[in-house]
């Protein structure tokens, strides 16, 4: 059940993001120096660990949707679900770490 209520969430939060991103990407259509001013606010900390949590959502979303369609496809789906779920956090951890430690390294770094 959990995955399933996390599946949902981080669909709504990638959704939000991805309106915001064509929304602010529409500016620079409108007013290329508004465009500028949007992007330099996104230039902070605050941002970077946003963006660090939007690649953790992405990241668990993608493989969960791979396991929800290994459950309703595969004959054998519904009998290793506990598996494949402990899968999709596994892999999901493993590409997120070395992504967030770059990341983070270049938010804080100088």
């Amino acid at each position: 059940m959990w995955s399933w209520v996390a599946h949902r969430v981080t669909g709504v939060l990638i959704f939000f993001f991805l309106f915001a991103h064509v929304l602010d990407t529409a500016l620079v259509r409108v007013s290329p120096e508004a465009y500028n001013d949007v992007m330099g606010t996104y230039k902070n900390p605050l941002v970077g660990l946003l963006e660090a949590g939007l690649v953790a959502a992405v990241l668990f979303h993608a493989f969960n949707g791979l396991r929800v369609v290994l459950i309703d496809f595969w004959s054998q789906g519904p009998r290793y679900q506990r598996q494949l779920s402990y899968g999709v956090i596994a892999v999901s951890f493993l590409l997120f770490v070395p992504f967030v430690i770059r990341h983070l390294t270049i938010v804080f770094g100088h």
